[in-house]
């Protein structure tokens, strides 16, 4: 059996709870990382059979693996264990299920449910990107005294307690909702509640109770570290565990799967290799470890100097041939990723960009970024505008007037502004494309005509698009998924962007021999080859 441990967790909180979040929130983190991908490849291919052990307290995590299209993945959760959840199919949940008091008046918002007890705000109900209730917070004067977090399997999975407006402990109960045990915010110590001071421990296909060791612990991890490792007492010598390396869940599981087959995986920036001191023992003892890319495998192998270990790079993203619809439209998208770009790159790109533009009348600029910060948008486009004025170039590129009604497919068109006197409206030619989510950035690539990507360490996901999809790439260093006079142009100085640019757009030769070479390279990333790659480490791993 191979094991997959992921690192779902929420970002910047010290408990160990899923991302889920209110369909209106703008999603500020992608859902999709290696551990995603890698489920999803074994789950539409079979042959290994496989199991998620979800760490996190995720009331929502059928959700979660519907968005990933991994519904019925085969999954242990240690906070179902913990809360006594047997329980694996959702359930259809009313908010006018619940038993409200009497003198309750809905009153429903864009946003969400607001509940007044005779005419004073009583409950606010928010809900989840499906439609389903997610939770449930209480006020008192109009502060806010409670939250009811709500599982998709119909029951009351936590309550946070707060005073003043600040959570001082959460509450977890059961799936028949008896009281289970607390977490309290001050110093993170849990109590357990005496009368139920067991959890369930998987035994082959039955399910069995044992008894806590305490019933108070310092904090959460002690008694996820008990749980696990109860329950992973009970595998095979011959499984294997696929772990997401995470700064939260290291030394966990180094105590936790201490003699057991582990392989790390290594994905963008969620683990610092540079500082990896702390858990040297724990990287080092593991029988494989797996980057995403070329240049992460060989950062590895250079900070793991001296030690005799299995390092690969796997990508986690496959590739299939999908054209895009850039040459059905009558203009020219490029996109330019800003994210990792060293610090004043853009400022120097631009007026280059600007340049070129002059040229090409029908192409247009489209800076891409993953990131969802509020007025990152504005803030790009106010450095484009400030640039573009400094070097005489129409600030009307970026500025979209009201009275322009200014339209993406209408941009290379003229408006009339009026009968005696005909005037040129000049049209936006640089946009700001934030996508964080995983359909959104398929979306935005299919569209694009070339990519520019002008970081050291160009995005991986974005390279797969581009070879899958037929789109060339201009970068700054070659690696395996940009072949330099293949599927791409290396450049190492600004001034080579615009010949660059011209060589791929001034018509469509150049542009199918790249697109050609990026379905060649493509080949090497398919599913197939993909999978083969995972069975030769499974089977090496085996064999120790």
């Amino acid at each position: 059996m191979l094991y997959f441990i992921p690192a779902w967790y929420k970002e910047n909180s010290i408990k160990w709870e899923e991302k889920e979040q209110t369909w209106y929130t703008r999603r500020l983190h992608t859902e999709y990382d290696d551990s995603v991908k890698q489920i999803q490849l074994f789950h539409r291919n079979g042959g290994t059979p496989y199991k998620i052990l979800l760490l996190s307290h995720a009331p929502n995590f059928r959700h979660f693996l519907h968005r990933q299209g991994v519904f019925h993945a085969n999954y242990w959760s240690c906070f179902d264990s913990i809360q006594e959840v047997e329980k694996k199919s959702q359930a259809i949940l009313s908010f006018h299920n619940i038993a409200w008091p009497e003198g309750i008046e809905f009153v429903y918002s864009p946003f969400a449910i607001v509940a007044f007890q005779n005419g004073v705000k009583y409950a606010k109900i928010e809900f989840g990107e499906d439609g389903n209730l997610i939770e449930i917070d209480m006020f008192e004067n109009d502060m806010i005294i409670r939250k009811n977090v709500y599982d998709d399997r119909g029951f009351v999975s936590a309550s946070v307690i707060y005073e003043d407006g600040q959570s001082i402990y959460t509450d977890y109960y059961t799936e028949k909702g008896y009281f289970k045990f607390r977490i309290y915010e001050a110093d993170g110590h849990v109590e357990i509640n005496s009368e139920r001071a067991f959890y369930l421990l998987s035994q082959g296909e039955k399910t069995i109770r044992k008894n806590f060791e305490k019933v108070i612990y310092t904090s959460i991890e002690a008694v996820i570290l008990e749980v696990l490792k109860n329950n992973i007492a009970n595998t095979s010598v011959e499984d294997i565990f696929c772990i997401a390396i995470h700064s939260k869940h290291n030394a966990l599981l180094e105590e936790a799967l201490r003699g057991s087959k582990t392989i790390l995986s290594f994905f963008g920036n969620r683990y610092d290799i540079n500082c990896c001191e702390k858990d040297h023992s724990f990287i080092t003892e593991a029988n494989y470890i797996i980057a995403e890319s070329k240049e992460m495998c060989d950062q590895l192998t250079k900070v793991l100097s001296g030690d005799e270990h299995r390092i690969i790079d796997i990508s986690p993203f496959d590739t299939r041939v999908d054209q895009g619809i850039s040459q059905q439209l009558h203009v020219q998208k490029i996109l330019v990723p800003i994210d990792d770009l060293r610090d004043g790159l853009l400022e120097e790109m631009i007026p280059y960009l600007a340049e070129y533009l002059t040229m090409n009348t029908y192409a247009m600029i489209y800076f891409f970024s993953r990131k969802a910060d509020y007025g990152l948008k504005e803030k790009v486009l106010k450095t484009v505008e400030n640039i573009l004025e400094e070097y005489s170039y129409p600030i009307e590129w970026v500025i979209e007037k009201k009275d322009r009604n200014v339209e993406e497919n209408l941009v290379d068109e003229i408006f009339l502004q009026d009968e005696e006197n005909v005037k040129e409206d000049i049209p936006v030619r640089f946009f700001v494309e934030q996508c964080v989510d995983e359909l959104e950035v398929s979306k935005c690539m299919r569209e694009q005509r070339i990519m520019v990507d002008l970081s050291m360490v160009p995005d991986l996901y974005l390279q797969i698009n581009c070879i899958s999809s037929g789109i060339p790439q201009i970068v700054r260093t070659e690696n395996l998924y940009a072949i330099n006079n293949e599927n791409a142009i290396v450049i190492s100085e600004l001034r080579e962007l615009i010949k660059s640019l011209d060589y791929y757009l001034n018509g469509l030769t150049h542009w199918n021999e790249a697109m050609i070479a990026s379905f060649r390279i493509g080949g090497d990333y398919t599913t197939k080859n993909l999978i083969d790659k995972w069975k030769e480490v499974l089977y090496t791993v085996g064999q120790d």
